[in-house]
């Protein structure tokens, strides 16, 4: 099944996913998503492959929204929340004097702010990288959740200039994972309610337009440098 962009009033979305395990039937009978396969390095290459192609055919989303499951140890299980901002866990360059999480030399902060339009869906910080989290690595997190696809989905959409949108639900996290059905076994509750965030996503988005996404400034910054893409050089 290939992607397909969804139109809600005047907003057209592309939806992405990273695994079919989280691709259930309440989501299958509202979307075809761009599925990106796991990972920040399957996550950027799929995503921008997509886009440019979409750009070329002078077809790009207005929106992209990231779906999917996600490991916390202090989130109720199989709820779904907004990520009100992304971190990049992989990245350490701080032996030659960057702060933890700042890419070297790219103009960008270590925490995205993300827009979290929805009335009534909780918001949490997350957190991307390329490890599976589980047990005691949480402590090493400062996030209260975890996967492994939105910073890349993040910077590859910056690089079109599109908004991004990503709704979590909590898979794992209470109990160390041991086994792929630790991450499976909840799946399908996690499909439910990321289809009826997805639903009241919908509401908003042909009520506001593209204007529900304004994220707030905070100690009055603009909001527009919270979501401009960076200039990208080759």
């Amino acid at each position: 099944m290939g992607m397909r962009l969804e139109r809600y009033g005047d907003v057209s979305v592309l939806c992405v996913m990273a695994a079919p395990a989280e691709y259930g039937e309440d989501l299958r009978a509202r979307i075809q998503p761009l599925m990106t396969g796991i990972g920040p390095v399957e996550a950027a290459v799929v995503l921008t492959a997509a886009l440019a192609r979409l750009e070329t055919a002078g077809d790009l989303p207005d929106l992209i929204v990231s779906l999917g499951s996600c490991g916390s140890r202090v989130l109720e299980h199989a709820a779904v929340y907004q990520a009100s901002s992304v971190a990049y866990r992989d990245m350490d360059a701080s032996a030659l004097g960057f702060p933890k999480g700042v890419t070297p030399l790219l103009d960008q902060p270590a925490i995205l702010a993300l827009p979290c339009p929805i009335p009534g869906v909780p918001v949490a910080r997350l957190s991307t990288g390329g490890n599976v989290v589980s047990g005691a690595a949480y402590d090493a997190v400062d996030a209260e959740m975890v996967d492994m696809e939105t910073w890349a989905l993040v910077r590859s959409a910056q690089t079109f200039g599109l908004p991004l949108v990503a709704l979590r639900g909590v898979s794992d996290g209470r109990a160390e994972l041991k086994a792929l059905e630790d991450w499976t076994s909840t799946l399908h509750h996690v499909d439910q309610n990321l289809a009826l965030a997805l639903d009241r996503l919908i509401v908003v988005l042909e009520a506001q337009g593209l204007a529900s996404l304004e994220i707030p400034a905070p100690q009055g910054q603009d909001p527009a440098q919270l979501l401009a893409p960076d200039s990208i050089t080759p």
